[in-house]
């Protein structure tokens, strides 16, 4: 089996990324920030099941330093690179520094691999690298789209996952001397919390269970569960047609969060009560976005349903995702199982 180097420990995504290499047998580095956050790491990790003893060890290095990159690479046949490259209080309005940590992070870890004689890295990108930029259409968009990251509705999150993806595909042309560079590029992942701790897509689904939301607006959104997501990430890093490819990870076409709210509302019954019934009319959104400022961001969205294929990950890796109705509801099942909804 390989030892694997993964970025960002502590992440929701990574912790289903280290379970899969775990069960496959890898031994597996995982990167830290911040030390002090090991414990919640492991805690994770327990709560999904696993007990990995001498298999795991973590790791201090920071995407914005050098330091530590060398020793945690060092002897690695892949590396995972799952971390956002986003540091703790960034705002997204400081758009010329989040854009330089994004890239210039995602670089530092390829030099990294490259020193350490990696034979591949899978780089997760996002569908904002995708998607983006362009004219609403009715075809799915797929791998050999881009985001436009000149486009003036371009917000920095999305310009900033573009241009380091495009740094990651530079880099391995220009200066990768023979390592391999496969992308993931997730919708919107959900799936089982692991602890309280939960990241801003697993929050959406609270807020619907918790009523924070009383009706929904006319927003679309690609899902996908994060255990295929970790699926797609081990399938990138060994399969040999998986060099030098991207690979779209999203269930299927883009449901709208009144969709989402049926699902709940359908498979969990009375622990659903308070998921809002109604779409609201994109009018009064618009009204409401003159005094709202989290309506206000609705308000571009309104109306655009983005929708990818992922049948390039199904046809090259043999990939095979939960539904996003199973996505959703298994979220809704694992906050309501660790007390994170309202009783």
């Amino acid at each position: 089996m390989a030892r694997v180097l993964v970025t960002g420990g502590s992440g929701f995504i990574a912790a289903y990324v280290v379970l899969a290499l775990l069960r496959a047998g890898h031994e597996v580095r995982a990167t830290l920030r911040d030390m002090a956050r090991e414990g919640e790491a492991r805690a994770r990790l327990a709560a999904g099941g696993a007990s990995p003893g001498a298999s795991l060890s973590f790791h201090r290095a920071d995407l914005l330093d050098d330091d530590g990159w060398a020793a945690a690479m060092a002897g690695c046949d892949y590396a995972l690179h799952v971390a956002s490259p986003v540091p703790a209080g960034m705002v997204a309005a400081d758009e010329d520094a989040l854009i330089a940590v994004a890239r210039e992070g995602t670089v530092r870890v390829l030099k990294a691999a490259r020193a350490a004689g990696v034979r591949r890295v899978v780089v997760t990108s996002s569908f904002a690298a995708v998607g983006y930029g362009h004219a609403p259409r009715p075809t799915p968009y797929d791998e050999r789209d881009w985001t436009d990251p000149d486009d003036a509705d371009v917000d920095a999150y999305t310009r900033s996952k573009t241009l380091a993806e495009r740094a990651a595909w530079d880099f391995i042309a220009g200066e990768g001397a023979g390592m391999e560079l496969a992308t993931v590029n997730p919708v919107v992942v959900l799936g089982p919390a692991l602890g309280p701790d939960m990241s801003a897509s697993l929050d959406l689904v609270r807020a619907l269970l918790d009523g924070a939301v009383p009706a929904t607006p006319r927003i679309y959104l690609g899902l996908v569960d994060v255990r295929d997501v970790a699926d797609l990430h081990l399938s990138a890093m060994t399969v040999p047609e998986a060099a030098g490819e991207r690979f779209l990870a999203t269930a299927g076409e883009a449901v709208s969060l009144h969709e989402m709210a049926k699902v709940l509302r359908v498979g969990l019954g009375p622990a659903a009560r308070r998921v809002p019934r109604f779409q609201l009319p994109d009018m009064m959104v618009r009204l409401a976005a003159l005094a709202l400022p989290v309506a206000r961001m609705a308000v571009p969205r309104l109306g655009i349903r983005r929708s990818a294929t992922n049948e390039k990950a199904r046809r090259v890796l043999g990939w095979s995702p939960r539904s996003a109705q199973e996505a959703i509801l298994a979220t809704a099942e694992s906050l309501i199982r660790l007390g994170l909804v309202k009783p």
